[in-house]
């Protein structure tokens, strides 16, 4: 199953920032920005299997990247994660 959030990104004073607008408290950091693109896929990914254990699961739907308000110095990006539902599933 294939999954694309936008993820905002900004630059820190130790490095970047992203957080994703349609999925709560999921958030990541690193030093450059390919460290933070990473983190930020791999916290995407713990996110929607934390999802995928609850008994109902609940996606929310995905914000258009040229719709989200943006702060000085943040620019969208998309994230994709392909997630197995079982060992040799594919879709």
């Amino acid at each position: 199953m294939n999954f694309i959030y936008p993820v905002i990104v900004k630059k820190t004073d130790s490095g970047y920032h992203a957080r994703f607008p349609d999925l709560a408290m999921c958030e990541a950091e690193g030093r450059d920005l390919d460290e933070t693109l990473g983190r930020a896929r791999d916290a995407m990914e713990d996110w929607i299997r934390v999802e995928f254990e609850e008994e109902d699961p609940q996606f929310p739907p995905i914000s258009e990247p040229d719709e989200i308000e943006l702060s000085e110095g943040e620019f969208v990006r998309n994230i994709l994660v392909i997630y197995r539902m079982y060992e040799g599933w594919d879709e």
